[in-house]
């Protein structure tokens, strides 16, 4: 994404928005019916990051659409051919192209845990113009907004260099996780979801 006015010019960690404002925002109320698997979802999420994540909040009033989300993002975890780093760049990447603050602010605390180096975190607004990033993780950024412009504007170019650099199975994995981040950010944006604080526990200085 090239930087705009209106857009950062650096990606920075969120402190979140308050509850209230929170709840004002999200198109959908996030207090849903809880049913079982949206007590399980909010058990499991309370005990690996410390609050609920209130896409399942919101997601839970439709249980059979959770229940798919929470599926296929556990098997998206096993997915292990492409290297971690890679991955957190360029979900990250999608979400500021985006826009979506949910998005960037837990994609933020991801790339952490993945130890990425916070100067390339908070260049990705301006990646192209940034001097951080290693040529391959260029052509990862390149490929990711590549595939979220719309329409796609991916080259047979791009592909066949990101073949080289990562081989068949990490890049069809690649295209798996921007295109799963697409779905992320936009179905979070739509519903009005907004930062949490999740970021909040990896602050960096600017």
């Amino acid at each position: 994404m090239t930087a705009t006015a209106s857009r950062p010019t650096s990606l920075t960690p969120s402190t979140g928005v308050a509850p209230a404002d929170r709840l004002s925002r999200a198109r959908v109320p996030l207090d849903p019916p809880r049913g079982l698997v949206a007590r399980l979802a909010a058990w499991y999420s309370r005990r690996r990051f410390g609050q609920v994540m209130e896409p399942a909040l919101a997601l839970a009033h439709q249980p059979r659409a959770l229940l798919a989300d929470l599926a296929f993002e556990g098997l998206l975890q096993r997915c292990r051919s492409l290297d971690p780093g890679l991955s957190a760049l360029a979900t990250l990447a999608v979400a500021v192209d985006i826009e979506c603050s949910w998005c960037m602010d837990f994609g933020y605390l991801e790339a952490h845990h993945r130890l990425v180096d916070p100067a390339k975190l908070r260049d990705l607004p301006v990646w192209r113009e940034s001097e951080v990033y290693t040529p391959v993780e260029r052509r990862v950024l390149g490929y990711a907004a590549a595939m979220t412009a719309t329409p796609p504007v991916v080259t047979d170019e791009q592909a066949a260099a990101l073949r080289t650099d990562l081989g068949d199975a990490a890049f069809v994995e690649l295209t798996m996780m921007v295109a799963v981040e697409n779905q992320r950010s936009r179905i979070n944006a739509a519903l009005g979801l907004v930062s949490q604080g999740f970021s909040e526990s990896c602050r960096v200085p600017r």
